[in-house]
């Protein structure tokens, strides 16, 4: 807009002053900026004025954060309902009692027959479950891997990654060596808690760069982990925390020595956040908005009137502590607080008048409200709120289209977690049980290729949930008829269990019911007829 002067010069000389109106728009320009400058970069306009950032690297966005993050992800998870029905939820649906491999050898790149493949692949599942089912595969000696698994997961989502050693230790007549040991996120950390970001010697070893227990050579390629002798939070272990340097594949076979279970968000992070990280102020407010209205709600239902007597009795009114005690300056205030119980009534001083107490709580809006708020935190997790309280209320579309949204997460995080966690476990088992001639499986490490083609297999996790059986089975046939699906992806969604297994089963029952006089559809044999 022009001023008292730029129109006084434009009366004068209308030239110089087109000159000075075209200046005056240029510099506008250059200081609100353009395109983005006049929107999200915006330093001018009264929505981003205050929004002051400071930005930096994976390493100080992210990593520099990560102690403080995963002490309140914990916190949240012991401590309010939402984020810990968050974080099993996904546990639940994405891992539930633990992943299962179904053997898909590559029958064609083999050379061997479809009855030849079969047979391998019921030998390989037998086998595998030998060593899975007990807890000979835990360092511990506490879970199977089917438990392991679950415990891996839940640490992954609550602290942002987790770890597993591999190592093996022979025992007695126990066919397998290979175990795992589990490691929290803390305890894989940089030595003496201190990141090195310039090549230095750390006990006597070369070191390029060291953060948060991750070594990386020149390349940034992860070359080691730094693990602590102890978790570092274990202030009442008396011991002296030393780190040791395990590398991160072994140098003759390539093969990892220790498993990372991590979901990185930016190109340069070496760890993993927490899943509650986006979402834990929210959370927290909301855990204390929910505590202040259940600490209201129980003082409105234990203060119910308020009464004045004409002539006051000696001593404290009901419900408060005495004179003696109130006077003492050495009484915790605690103590003197007024002693609340359902439909409590309490004296009241002289001139005062009675009178009810209502505080209005709980609020009418609370619900509505925490709702609101749960959506948000639902959205940030990807978790519809649907799925995490529970509660399907809306007509079949929608909740079904919600369910669809949740199993999409479920998916990307079950391949992720099959493919850095179960997958690994699985091929070094395999080679294992190669090496000690339990699996015939000819040229396996003679060839990567063969051997990926012996290896190869689909986790199955959980089955999805059902809303209305006979829809779904209508349109699971319609998918397998229009050669969309195959039966044995559809038994692996619809009951997370194996269509062969299924087949050989059934195969077994209907024997069995056509010994015992069953036509194969009712439960229960025919009743002899009786001659009347």
């Amino acid at each position: 807009m022009a001023n008292f002067l730029d129109k006084a010069i434009a009366a004068i000389s209308p030239e110089k002053g087109y000159r000075r109106a075209v200046a005056r728009t240029a510099l506008s320009v250059i200081n609100n900026g353009t395109g983005y400058g006049n929107y999200g970069a915006s330093h001018t306009s009264r929505s981003m004025r205050s929004w002051h950032v400071g930005g930096g690297s994976a390493k100080e966005d992210i990593e520099d954060n990560l102690e403080t993050l995963r002490k309140r992800s914990r916190d949240a998870y012991m401590g309010i309902p939402l984020a810990a029905g968050a974080i099993k939820t996904l546990r639940t649906n994405v891992v539930g009692s633990g992943l299962v491999p179904t053997p898909q050898v590559d029958a064609d790149y083999l050379h061997l027959t479809e009855e030849q493949a079969d047979h391998l692949q019921a030998e390989i599942s037998r086998e595998f479950s030998l060593w899975a089912d007990s807890a000979a595969c835990d360092a511990s000696g506490m879970d199977n891997f089917w438990r392991l698994q679950t415990l891996a997961f839940t640490s992954f989502l609550m602290n942002g990654d987790v770890f597993a050693a591999v190592q093996f230790k022979e025992r007695g007549n126990w066919p397998y060596a290979l175990q795992l040991r589990l490691i929290e996120a803390d305890q894989v950390c940089s030595p003496d808690r201190t990141d090195r970001m310039n090549p230095c010697k750390v006990d006597g070893i070369n070191v390029h760069q060291i953060v948060q227990g991750v070594e990386t050579d020149k390349d940034g390629a992860v070359i080691a982990y730094w693990v602590a002798s102890r978790h570092p939070l274990a202030y009442d272990n008396p011991l002296p925390l030393t780190w040791t340097r395990v590398e991160a594949r072994d140098k003759e076979t390539g093969e990892p020595n220790i498993l990372c279970v991590t979901q990185r968000e930016r190109a340069g992070q070496r760890r993993g956040v927490p899943l509650l990280a986006p979402v834990l102020p929210t959370m927290k407010q909301m855990g204390r908005y929910t505590d202040a209205e259940l600490a209201a709600a129980i003082v409105a239902s234990s203060i119910t009137l308020f009464i004045k007597h004409d002539n006051p009795v000696s001593g404290a009114p009901f419900g408060e502590d005495p004179p003696d005690k109130a006077e003492d300056p050495n009484t915790p205030p605690d103590e003197l607080a007024i002693n609340l119980a359902p439909s409590a009534v309490f004296d009241l001083a002289p001139g005062e008048t009675p009178d009810t107490f209502d505080p209005k709580h709980p609020t009418t809006t609370y619900d509505g409200f925490m709702s609101a708020m749960s959506n948000q935190v639902a959205t940030g997790i990807e978790v519809p709120s649907e799925v995490l309280y529970k509660k399907f209320s809306s007509n079949y579309s929608a909740s079904r289209g919600s369910l669809n949204e949740f199993w999409r997460t479920c998916d990307v995080m079950r391949d992720g977690f099959a493919a850095d966690f179960c997958q690994p476990t699985y091929e070094k088992w395999f080679a294992e049980a190669v090496a000690r001639g339990r699996i015939h499986a000819p040229g396996f490490f003679d060839d990567p290729a063969v051997a990926k083609a012996y290896m190869a297999c689909n986790w199955n996790g959980p089955a999805r949930t059902n809303l209305d059986a006979k829809k779904e089975i209508e349109a699971t046939i319609l998918r397998m008829e229009q050669g969309i699906s195959t039966a044995e992806q559809e038994t692996a969604q619809m009951t997370g269990g194996s269509w062969r297994a299924n087949m050989r089963q059934r195969k077994s029952e209907m024997e069995k019911m056509k010994e015992v006089g069953c036509n194969g559809q009712s439960q229960f044999p025919d009743e002899p007829q009786v001659n009347e």
